[in-house]
Parts: C-alpha cells; structure tokens; sequence
C-alpha cells in the first residue's frame, strides 16, 4: 500500500499545480504567463517574474471587482483600470498599489473625477463633473477635498473664488450668462456653542 501513495514532496507539488497554471523558471518560480487560483477564490490571468505578478495582468475579485493593468512586485504599478463592485471605475496611474498620478474615477451614481492623485486621494488639479445637474468643480483638491482656487460652473453662472473643505472662502466672485457680475467675500459663520 505504501509504495502506491505519493511521497510529500510529490503530493506538495501536485497540490500547487491546482492552484497555478503556467510558466515557471529554473527555480521553479512563477515566471512568464499564467494563471493562478487563490483559496479566497480570486484569480490571477498575467504575467509574472521571480513568483511575483509583475508586467501585464487581470486580477479578479470573488467579489466582482476587477483591475486590469500593470503590475510590480505584487502591486498594482502603472497603468490600469479597477472596476468596483457598486459599478463605479477609475481608470489612470497607479503607485504601490494606490490610485497615484493622473486618472479618471466614474463614480456609481454617474459623477465623474478627471486629474491629480495623490496616495488613492484626489490630490492637487482636477474636474468633477456632477451628473444629476452638470454642474463642475474645475480647480483644487487636497487630500480628497475640494480646496484652493477655483471654478464652480452652472448652467448659466459660475462662481471663481477659494474653496476650504468643499465650500467656497474668502473673496470670490459669481460671473452670469447676461453679463453680470457680483463680487463679494465668504466669511465662516461662528458656530453656536
């Protein structure tokens, strides 16, 4: 009976071959294309070097997500689109596995971020774009708030002035469609303790 079962070593390698499907190097590490199953039920469709997803790959969530792009060591790095579960997308750079650089994030209810991340934040100059009135932001963002200068443009008027955690600040003025224009100054008002 004994000569007939495998040895662990053979038993071992079998079992990873379950998992993974494709290339591998002399050292037997995942290198070149393949296809890996992870036991949390994601998959893995890509290139790989030294054992690491790195180059070109698709990695799908078993909760319906899904990233397509570049790879580094693991990470996602470069270029690449996430499709989220609740629909929304971003499509643009990646650093170290954080939405870093320049890209576009289409959000579930139909809104949309076009500019600068920085560390998965909406970070330095870009546009929202609001679905439901059209209305955009067009100017600064810190940290994933609206901050700095800035346009708020309507249907048939626009505000030009600073923004501080959303709302405007500070001097600014209101441009009209019929040519009007009124300028004034936002100031915070005391809170009531």
């Amino acid at each position: 009976l004994d000569s007939v079962r495998p040895s662990p070593l053979k038993q071992f390698f079998f079992t990873f071959d379950q998992e993974y499907d494709g290339e591998r190097n002399s050292e037997g590490e995942r290198h070149g294309r393949g296809k890996a199953y992870l036991p949390n039920g994601d998959t893995y469709d890509g290139e790989y070097k030294h054992g690491f997803r790195s180059g070109q790959g698709t990695y799908r969530f078993r909760n319906g997500a899904c990233y397509t792009g570049e790879y580094l060591q693991n990470k996602k790095h470069g270029q690449g689109i996430f499709y989220y579960p609740d629909g929304s997308k971003y499509e643009g750079d990646w650093v170290n596995d954080q939405r870093h650089g320049y890209g576009e994030y289409t959000y579930a209810n139909g809104d949309i971020y076009t500019g600068e991340w920085f560390n998965h934040n909406r970070h330095g100059q870009g546009t929202y774009v609001y679905k439901d009135t059209g209305s955009k932001y067009v100017g600064g963002w810190v940290n994933g708030n609206q901050e700095g200068e800035a346009e708020l443009i309507h249907l048939n008027h626009r505000f030009k002035g600073k923004f501080l955690n959303g709302n405007p600040v500070g001097h600014g003025k209101y441009v009209f469609d019929i040519g009007c224009e009124q300028h004034g100054e936002y100031v915070q008002s005391e809170q009531v303790k």
